[in-house]
Formats: structure tokens, C-alpha cells, sequence
């Protein structure tokens, strides 16, 4: 689940919230984002590449950098509850 808590000309913070076991589809980031969790975190990463899978946890105020153009792959939430975290995503002038 997306929601939009601002936007304007120079930014877009969206929250994020991943349920257990709900896979986030593959994409390719549109813009240089800032991703921030806000609650603790274990999640399965396959490479869109290789298919390899890792597993990765994180941290509540851990913070993340991504390129506009970098492949964002397949995350799925390995907890028994959702976490959330803020997409930042930084807009071109």
C-alpha cells in the first residue's frame, strides 16, 4: 500500500507499507530516491538478473540511496507483520 504524503515540483514522499509474504513488483526507478525505514525489517531480494535470492534486514532509521534509472527488483516481507518505509524521490528542475 502507496500513500502520498507530499508533492511538489522538486519532490515526492510516498509511504510504503509492505505486508508479509506480498511480493513488490520489479520496476525501474523513475528519479534518485532516498528510501528511510521506520520500522525493523527482514525481507527476500531476487536479483532481476540472476533470480538469486538474498535476505536482508534493516534497521528503523536506516537510510538507503538509489539512482533514477537503477532496477528496483522483486522484495518480499519475510516477518509476521507489515513494515513501512518513506520513498523520497527527488524530482529534475
Amino acid at each position: 500500500m502507496n500513500k502520498v504524503l507530499m508533492e511538489n515540483v522538486r519532490v515526492k514522499v510516498t509511504e510504503v507499507t509492505y505486508e508479509p509474504g506480498v511480493p513488490r513488483d520489479r520496476h525501474i526507478r523513475p528519479t534518485d530516491q532516498v528510501i528511510v525505514f521506520l520500522d525493523d525489517c527482514k525481507y527476500e531480494r531476487t536479483d532481476s538478473k540472476t533470480g538469486e535470492k538474498t535476505v536482508r534486514t534493516r534497521k528503523a532509521g536506516e537510510v538507503l540511496w538509489h539512482d533514477r534509472g537503477e532496477d528496483a527488483p522483486i522484495l518480499k516481507n519475510l516477518g509476521d507483520k507489515a513494515y513501512r518505509s518513506l520513498t523520497i524521490e527527488l524530482k529534475e528542475k
